[in-house]
């Protein structure tokens, strides 16, 4: 029988306010309930976490450095056990992606501007990354802070129910704009853009499951943007942008995490500030948004969201608040509703499951 394990990172350094000690380890029933098993500890802010395909080995980013680590997945327990660390030749990486053929590792370097790929071994382990890491062009957005040069967030392949590709769809939040980058067999990449609103701050990105579009959560405007896109020559275009808060809420917020339900007819994003969870209904027929409702997150600073495996529950990790709120998602409305189970873990960012054969 499968077994299915959530894997956590987490923030944990006094810089980031942080509590947490390193990656957690949980076995998940299939009643819904967590058993906690291990915290591979003491880690550096492995925050964003990713998977081979075969689901044997876990990669970690840690935030706020310079590396990228890989991990073996015991197959009968689910336990981690370090394989090896590398550098990814850019500061402060936020986010990573397995290649489709599996041969390198793509990781995003916000502070540098940067994309960089690293070799895989055949064990899964972490060989020499390839240089010189991608730069990505452009005019940075307004915000004086958080916009002065490119910050590329996101580097997750394209990849769907109905398209395997081996673009990397990529918004960079300091020059508000997504990229598209698929690199070639001479190791030159291929890079399309679109430019979003200015200030929007692109940050996250989802896919619909059938239909050729992208939803990007847009942080420092609290919005989100349909794209079309063509996977054959990876260009874009802007469709239609909506907010994610509510009209009358005039407060500091931002959108993060972003997920799309399995059957396409709803996205989620959650919003740190109003710390909420925006339900943003899709048309069946266009995949664009066009009604939204909101779910508290049950505490602050909602950094990320995912879907269950089966796409039945949806969890909200909670940074501030420590903790990660368990949510079912309504067969009829598709809105999450609290399920009580609320998982209690250090600064939680980021949630990957995997499901091992015995």
């Amino acid at each position: 029988m499968p077994r299915t394990f959530a894997y956590v990172g987490c923030r944990t350094t006094r810089e980031r306010n942080a509590e947490g000690t390193g990656i957690g380890v949980y076995a998940v029933f299939a009643s819904g309930a967590w058993q906690h098993v291990q915290t591979l500890e003491p880690l550096v802010n492995p925050s964003f976490l990713a998977l081979n395909r075969s689901q044997d080995v876990l990669y970690a980013v840690h935030g706020d450095g310079s590396t990228v680590s890989a991990y073996r997945i015991d197959p009968s327990s689910g336990l981690l056990s370090a394989l090896n660390s590398q550098s990814c030749e850019g500061r402060n990486p936020v986010h990573l992606a397995v290649s489709r053929d599996g041969s390198s590792l793509v990781v995003a370097g916000y502070a540098t501007g940067t994309a960089t790929r690293v070799a895989l071994q055949e064990d899964g382990s972490l060989g020499a990354p390839f240089l010189p890491p991608l730069e990505f062009p452009g005019e940075p957005g307004p915000h004086g802070v958080e916009q002065a040069s490119s910050h590329p967030h996101h580097v997750a392949r394209y990849v769907t129910r109905r398209f395997d590709t081996d673009w990397h769809i990529v918004p960079d939040k300091g020059l508000d704009t997504v990229f598209t980058v698929r690199w070639t067999g001479d190791g030159s990449a291929v890079v399309r853009a679109a430019r979003c609103r200015e200030g929007a701050g692109p940050r996250h990105a989802a896919f619909h499951p059938e239909l050729p579009l992208i939803y990007v959560a847009n942080e420092l405007d609290s919005t989100i943007t349909t794209l079309s896109f063509d996977t054959s020559t990876g260009e874009l275009m802007p469709l239609k942008t909506v907010s994610v808060i509510p009209s009358d809420f005039h407060a500091l917020t931002r959108t993060a995490g972003i997920a799309v339900a399995p059957d396409g007819r709803r996205l989620y994003v959650t919003n740190r500030g109003h710390d909420s969870v925006a339900t943003v209904q899709l048309d069946e027929q266009t995949g664009l948004p066009h009604a939204i409702d909101w779910t508290s997150a049950n505490g602050q600073c909602p950094r990320f969201l995912c879907l269950s495996p089966n796409g039945r529950e949806m969890y909200v990790a909670n940074e501030n608040s420590h903790s990660i709120v368990q949510y079912e998602i309504d067969i009829d409305t598709g809105l999450p509703v609290p399920t009580g189970r609320v998982i209690k873990t250090g600064s939680p960012v980021c949630i990957v499951f995997a499901t091992i054969e015995e």
